[in-house]
């Protein structure tokens, strides 16, 4: 005969063992597994500590400010920039266009080179009332056509002693005048009687 018994099959089956509790975690019931059931059986949830939401959410609203303004900041120099790049590129347009920048002043003209021109007044008594600064125009009178002007606000630059024994030959006055204008203050004096004005 075998040694081994079999139990009747009206004998129930032994209840798994309840779960022991977490260390740490309160007392709760267990919850009995169904007989028969192979899921392990459901254990109690520890504590943690609370979530703080309020804090949390404000350190972001800050981050999102302070990304905000910076964005802001950003965003002006970039404007400012722009604006200084496209001011200058302007004034370099105008510039090399030969034109005066904005709000500046013209260029001055250029200096002309002044020389001196004797030349002889047909009325001496005229040239003793000179003195040397005082302006004036220089009018040639030609007997075939009206008087002209040859040189305008010209300035006195020396009045000789009069001459002696010149007679009616007029005088000679030194005036300060421009190249181009000395030339043609000779050609008239050598065609036409010359007379002054001052101005």
């Amino acid at each position: 005969m075998s040694r081994t018994s079999s139990l009747p099959a009206s004998f129930p089956s032994p209840a798994p063992a309840a779960p022991a509790a977490l260390p740490g975690s309160p007392a709760s019931p267990a919850f009995p597994a169904f007989p028969g059931s192979t899921c392990p059986p459901a254990r109690p949830v520890p504590l943690f500590p609370p979530l703080r939401v309020g804090r949390a959410g404000r350190g972001g609203d800050r981050l999102r400010r302070a990304l905000r303004r910076r964005r802001r900041v950003v965003s002006a120099a970039l404007a400012v920039a722009a604006a200084a790049a496209l001011a200058a590129g302007g004034a370099r347009a105008q510039a090399s266009r030969g034109a005066a920048p904005p709000g500046g002043k013209p260029p001055p003209p250029a200096a002309v080179r002044l020389v001196s021109a004797p030349v002889r007044i047909a009325d001496g008594a005229t040239v003793r009332l000179l003195r040397p600064g005082d302006r004036v125009d220089v009018v040639a009178a030609e007997r075939a056509g009206p008087p002209r002007v040859v040189a305008v606000a010209a300035r006195v630059a020396e009045v000789p002693s009069p001459e002696r024994d010149m007679g009616d030959g007029g005088a000679l006055v030194v005036l300060s005048v421009p190249r181009e204008t000395a030339r043609a203050l000779v050609g008239a004096g050598a065609a036409a009687r010359l007379a002054v004005t001052l101005c």
